[in-house]
């Protein structure tokens, strides 16, 4: 409840919440003076707001070389300590480590269940968010499914970059958030194919046809998991 209570009083401040979430949207390092600079504060002010946010443990730090002499530079990074407010207390992590644990144990006949169960639940979820714009899917153009399809990957926590491929129905999906990382380490076959089956559903709600790659995963030495999106004509 204390470390609670310190995350809650950390995020309170306005620029110090706007500074976090710049951090992660933009997926990677930055500096004091960067900070300074983008949000009209003195270096001063900049260091103690990134302080604050490294004393509890949502970023980390470590001086960098700047390869022009001198002082190494101080450089802030997300930590990949996992943050949590649950009012009363709730332990997902367990719930979700019994779940994938218990199908690991039943072996492969389990595997399609959690595959399609993933699959369902992105599906579900993408057909809620479409409805919050009064129209189907076949209404919506193809513009207004990719920005549906990233609106929802950032409401998820995925730190997602989406881009299309230009002159073509090709999107380019990386992912800088795992939601089930610690889940991941310790089954990373099992937990990342049923995370693929859930863009899938995701994807299945907004398009007819669609080819789904994966291209990279962070579990494999990769700054993001990345996907490759073919959308037919």
């Amino acid at each position: 409840m204390q470390q609670t209570l310190k995350i809650t009083n950390v995020l309170s401040d306005p620029t110090r919440y706007s500074i976090y979430e710049y951090i992660t949207t933009n997926h990677k390092n930055v500096t004091v003076q960067e900070i300074a600079d983008k949000f009209s504060i003195h270096p001063n002010v900049a260091r103690l707001h990134l302080s604050k946010l490294e004393d509890v443990n949502m970023l980390k730090s470590e001086n960098r070389k700047t390869g022009k002499g001198g002082r190494p530079s101080r450089i802030y990074q997300l930590s990949d300590d996992v943050i949590e407010l649950n009012f009363p207390f709730r332990d997902y992590h367990l719930l979700a480590k019994i779940a994938i644990e218990s199908m690991v144990q039943l072996g492969e006949i389990a595997e399609p269940a959690l595959y399609e169960t993933g699959r369902r639940f992105g599906y579900e979820l993408m057909e809620n968010q479409i409805t919050k714009y009064g129209l189907t899917s076949d209404q919506l153009t193809f513009d207004q499914k990719v920005e549906i399809f990233k609106s929802t990957c950032t409401m998820l926590g995925l730190y997602p970059d989406l881009y299309i491929q230009e002159g073509q129905k090709k999107l380019h999906l990386q992912v800088f958030n795992c939601p089930f990382r610690e889940i991941a380490k310790e089954h990373k076959s099992t937990t990342c194919n049923m995370h693929i089956a859930f863009i899938k559903g995701l994807l299945e709600s907004l398009f007819d046809d669609f080819e789904l790659l994966a291209t990279q995963n962070m579990f494999e030495g990769c700054d993001a998991c990345a996907y490759r999106i073919n959308i037919p004509n």
